[in-house]
Parts: C-alpha cells; structure tokens; sequence
C-alpha cells in the first residue's frame, strides 16, 4: 500500500520521472529555482503564471534533490511546503516521494471516538533518544496502560534543535532533530500494528519568529486588519486568499493521508480570525469529511478558548459535522482549583462555587456558556452547548499548556497532595467525556515540563527577557533575584530538566501510580466505552456541600452511569447509589452514607430495579 496526497504547491514528482516545482509568490517579480548540492549549482527560471503563481517541471531534479527558490535574484527561500527540511528552516528543502514508502497497516480502519484515551507527549522529552524511534520503542509501555491514542505536540519543522513546536514555519516537513519523514512514518505504522491512533498537533493560527520569509515575497498571507499575540493574523477572508485557505486545508490532508494519522489537534483556534461564512474551520471540517473521513475513523479536536460550541455540532445521525470534540480547558481548571487551592488568573474564574463549575463540565461540556467572566474584565465566554454529547469535550488534569505556562513548569504532583491527584484523576478517566493524560502523568512524575526554545542570538534575549516579565507582575516574583530563578527557555538545562526519567518508573511510588491508572483504564475499557454509544442527552449532577457531587448520565436499556466525589480532605454525606454495581471505590465502604476526603466512587445503576 502506498500513500501520496497530491498538492497543487511545492515539489510533486510526475509520473514520467520529472519534478514540478510550484510557489505563491504575488509580490515577487522573478522567481527562480536553485537546485543545491551538485556542482555547478543550476538556477532555472520559473514561469510566472496566474493569481501569483510561479512554476516550473524539469528533468534536472529528482528524489533527495536539494533545492531553494531565489526571489528577485537576491533572497534564497525554503519552500513553504518543503516535505523534508534536513538542514533546518533557513537550510534547502529536499525533494520527497512519498510513494517510495511501501506500507504494511491497509488493513487499519482507526477507532471508533468513544474508544479515546489520549496520551500527549513532546517528541523531543518523551524519550532519551528525543525522536520518533525513541516514541516507537515505548508504545507497549502504553498499550499496557490502556492508551488508545497518541497525540504528538506538533513537529512541523521549527528553528533550531528544541521547541514545544508552536514555533513552526514550515508546517509540511517533520522537524529532522526528530527524523525524516520515513521515521515518523514508521512511528505511525507501528502504533496501527498495535491498535494505537496517532493525533498530531497542528498550528494554523501563526507562523513562529524566525525562519518564516512570507512576509517579503507573499504579504497577502497576513493582514494587519485582525491581530493576534503573534502579530497580524494569517488572512482567510480576503477575495484574494483562496492560496492561503488551501494552503491549510490541504495541510490538514497531507498528515492525515500521506501520514496515515487518525487525527489533529488544531492549536488555539480562538486566534485564527476569519469572518468569512463559511470560515476556514468548517471548510477544513467538511474537507476532512468529504475526502479522507469517509473511508476510515478520523477524527478532529480543537483548542478554543472561546467555548463556540457551534464548531462541535452532531448531524441527523450523530456523526459530528466538523470537529469531534474540544479541550475542555474548564474542567482542568475546575479540578485544579479543587486539588491545589490555587484561584489567580484564569483559576479566579472557578473559584467561587469550583464544585457547581465542575458539575456542568461533567454533564454538560463547558463551566462557561455565555457567562460572564471575571478573568476577561467581564466578557461573556461560551456557547450553549445544548444537543452536544458529552463525547464533545476532552478532559484532562494535566496537559503541556497547564503544565508548561507556569514559571517553574511544575506538575500538579508538586502542587496537590497525592490523595487530591488520585481523585481528581479518577474523576476524570471514569466520566464519559474522552480523557487525556500528559507524558509520565501515569507514574506520577516529578519531572517538570518548562517553557524551551532554540532561537538565534538576537531573538533569543527578546524571548528570555520576555518571559520574565511575563511573570513579574506576581508577588512571588517581586524580587528580581526571585524572577532570575525562572528557567531560561534558551538554556539547554532547561530542556533537558523536562526529558523523562523512565528509570523512575521502577520505584515503589511510581508502580503504584501506574497500576493506579492501570485500573482505572481497565475499568473504562470493558464497562464504561462499550456503553458510551447508547448514551442519551439528559446528564446531571447535584452538589452536596461545596467540595463533594454525585452525577449521573443516562445510558442504554434503563442504565446509569455515576459517579460519587468527595473532592476535599474532610469527610462528606452522600447519598446511596441505588441498585447496581460498583465498577470502582477509591476507598473502603465504611459508615453508609458518609465518605472519606479525596473520594471517587463510580457505578452503573439499574433503574428498572428502582421500579
């Protein structure tokens, strides 16, 4: 089986062996295409063609070709859809055939979304190794925890040897500090021979700092009409725009058919400015699920702070019609507020009443549904989240954003008590809502997960600076010699104090954090998942004093899924279950009636039996 998506940009090898070479570049006045590596360097003009495009097929270049476009006879460019970058973003892109690639998973289908658990991991951190050999080798250490998705931080090739990879500027080219393209390739097949999805994270919101040259010869990429925290935000609504628009879209069905992936993630889409109807997500969506998303189970999730529910609506089948889900950034901060006692920033927003917030995540998606928030100066924030199963929502306690945008990058490990963490962690992979876990959050790792990157000189100081500033408005970082302990993202130490010790998975402590989550994920497995498609609309919770609830979904043939939580340290009334079976207690039956602090209880609950 061979896997190619065909591009109408960029190197694209024909079928008699040459290669065409295409570029949007409407502000250029000549282009030319330089192929690198041989001597003499040959430089061939390319033709100007219509709407600003330039292009050229020739015989002189083939596979592992070494190429740059020359703009106006001055600025060499790598390709913005550059398949492969092995000299890093300012270097010469390679010519690729993906078609080279023979692959061996024909038979996978993906998984049915209701089946997710998603591990998120840094390629970079995961592994000693910080590749995509270095993830492959551990993927049983997953299928053992009962993981059914991996989701890649993004990889799209950013500036220098370390990055979360928000940085990206060329989103076509896996980054080769972690591989080639074959290396992710070869990742992906070995999570399919293991019943393993594979999500990427994708960035379409804003091109990182250094390596992007757009700006000269394609300005129509960005306008100066929207900003964002990046500057001007990429430009999808002028009549002109339509390369950009596709530039994305078919950025979304390269990784998911030329890469086999199961899913995206596409990163803070509350940035991406698009007033358009239809705007730029539905046109993905509908792309995603005319094409690639009706021949096998692929699935897309977004980040966006905005709660707009409307991107997760369920057709007449109940199928989604653009996005299967979102990051439920509301239940995290519920919870956390819960766990950690913390209530400033974004946390203030959750502290009055965090209980009745956390209800309304778990039986109904979003804390914030048109409420006004305290944090954005009073704004409203949110969507009705009516009709929307709760298969909408991902949740998690921890994530790279949670973790990583603190000062120090501490793990909620080092900010709750184990017992707080246990039970909020339960809470969560037992709710119907798809759960996620962050790498080495299984072994309860102390590892922190800092902010890193790996700019030029220059950029680099800004970015230090900057960061420090970021925090010096908060007490703790009054003191300058206080606000200089905080990691220097450029600092190799920093990036290497966030690569996991899986030397640490063999003490005590972490064994039982892995059987811990071992349970629970078995748990999930064989009673929870195989009921999740029958689930009806209709969840609801009930709060008992302001750190403990019940709630309870309804489920096939007059079922109830529950879940009991005592989410303090003191002990708290409950009532009884009811009827049923108990599918998990964190703790001894004891005085009915009464639980301990940090407890979680979940059942399924007959009600035909309550008759």
């Amino acid at each position: 089986m061979k896997r190619r998506h065909v591009m109408p940009f960029g190197a694209q090898l024909t079928d008699d062996g040459r290669v065409r070479f295409r570029l949007w570049a409407p502000a250029a006045s000549q282009v030319e295409l330089c192929l690198e590596g041989a001597a003499p360097e040959l430089c061939l003009p390319m033709a100007a063609e219509q709407g600003g495009w330039w292009g050229i097929i020739t015989e002189h270049a083939a596979v592992e070709t070494l190429y740059r476009y020359r703009i106006d006879g001055k600025l060499r460019i790598p390709d913005p859809a550059s398949r492969f970058q092995p000299d890093d973003v300012h270097g010469p892109s390679q010519v690729i055939d993906p078609e080279r690639r023979q692959w061996s998973d024909g038979h996978w289908n993906g998984r049915p979304w209701e089946q997710t658990v998603l591990y998120e991991l840094h390629v970079g951190t995961f592994s000693p190794e910080g590749t995509f050999a270095g993830v492959a080798s551990r993927l049983d250490h997953l299928v053992d925890l009962g993981v059914t998705a991996i989701e890649l931080m993004p990889v799209a090739d950013f500036p220098g040897t370390r990055n979360w990879g928000y940085d990206g500027v060329l989103p076509f080219a896996p980054d080769s500090c972690y591989g080639s393209p074959d290396d992710l390739k070869s990742l992906v097949e070995a999570a399919h021979s293991r019943q393993l999805m594979v999500f990427m994270d994708v960035v379409y919101n804003h091109f990182g700092p250094e390596g992007n040259y757009l700006h000269t010869y394609a300005p129509g990429f960005f306008t100066d009409r929207h900003h964002t925290p990046w500057g001007d935000a990429i430009d999808f609504e002028d009549p002109d725009s339509s390369p950009v628009r596709w530039f994305f879209i078919h950025n979304a069905l390269y990784w998911l058919e030329e890469y086999g992936l199961d899913g995206l993630r596409l990163d803070a889409v509350h940035a991406i400015m698009d007033d358009s109807r239809p705007d730029i997500l539905m046109d993905i969506g509908d792309a995603v699920r005319r094409t690639v998303g009706r021949q096998r189970h692929v699935h897309l999730v977004l980040e966006n702070d905005d709660n707009a529910a409307h991107y997760l609506q369920r057709d007449g089948a109940g199928n989604p019609r653009w996005y299967d889900a979102q990051w439920n950034d509301d239940i995290h901060h519920a919870l956390h507020v819960l766990a950690t006692g913390e209530d400033r920033g974004y946390y203030a927003d959750y502290a009055d009443q965090p209980i009745d917030h956390l209800g309304r995540c778990l039986t109904e998606g979003f804390a914030f549904q048109g409420e006004a928030s305290p944090y954005r100066d009073g704004q409203s924030r949110g969507e009705p989240t009516d009709g929307l199963p709760m298969a909408a929502f991902v949740g998690f306690v921890q994530n790279h954003d949670q973790v990583g945008n603190r000062a120090f990058g501490e793990r909620i490990t080092a900010l709750a008590s184990p017992e707080a963490v246990r039970a909020v962690t339960a809470l969560v992979l037992l709710a119907p809502s798809p759960p996620l876990l962050f790498m080495g959050q299984e072994w309860g790792s102390h590892k922190p997960f800092p902010f890193f990157c790996d700019f030029e000189p220059e950029l680099a100081a800004s970015v230090t600076d900057g960061r420090r500033r970021e925090f010096a408005a908060f007490p703790e970082f009054q003191d300058p010699h206080a606000l200089e302990k905080i990691p220097d993202p450029m600092a190799v130490e920093t990036f290497r104090s966030a690569v996991l010790d899986w030397d640490h998975t063999t003490q005590p402590a972490a064994r039982q954090w892995l059987a811990f989550h071992r349970r629970l994920l078995a748990v999930r497995s064989t009673e929870i998942v195989p009921r999740l498609p029958g689930m009806r609309a209709g969840g609801r919770y009930t709060a008992h004093g302001p750190r403990a609830l019940t709630a309870q979904w309804p489920i096939a043939d007059r079922e109830l899924l529950a879940l009991h939580a005592n989410l303090g340290p003191d002990s708290a009334e409950l009532p009884e279950a009811g009827p049923g079976r108990c599918l998990f207690r964190s703790h001894s039956s004891g005085k009915a009636g009464r639980v301990p602090g940090w407890s979680v209880s979940c059942y399924l609950i007959n009600q035909s039996a309550q008759r």
